[in-house]
């Protein structure tokens, strides 16, 4: 019992250790480190990325918005192209950025 309650107050850690790692290979280049939408490929981007520390992207959209531009690319919800499709990313990877992402609210 003792066990499953560590591992079940780990479980939450661990997913979000995970969304940053997938956050840091996947989309740090170009919404930077701390999710301000400043990444180093951001200057050469005719449309800047997404600024994940603005309240106003989070009220102007939901989870499942923001799983679809990751997945499908930011035209599949009306947003840039620039915003590259990730088709390989699991559902539970998607859930564990999102939920990475969420920690850049202010």
């Amino acid at each position: 019992m003792r066990l499953f309650l560590v591992l079940a107050l780990l479980a939450p850690a661990t997913a979000l250790a995970d969304g940053k790692a997938t956050y840091t290979a996947t989309c740090a280049a170009c919404h930077g480190a701390a999710g301000a939408g400043d990444g180093a490929a951001a200057a050469a981007l005719p449309v800047k990325p997404a600024n994940f520390t603005d309240p106003a992207f989070w009220a102007a959209r939901t989870d499942d918005q923001v799983k679809k531009a990751i997945r499908e690319g930011g035209a599949a919800i009306g947003k840039s192209p620039m915003m590259a499709p990730n088709p390989q990313l699991t559902a539970t990877q998607l859930d564990e950025l999102v939920a990475y992402l969420k920690t850049f609210k202010k």
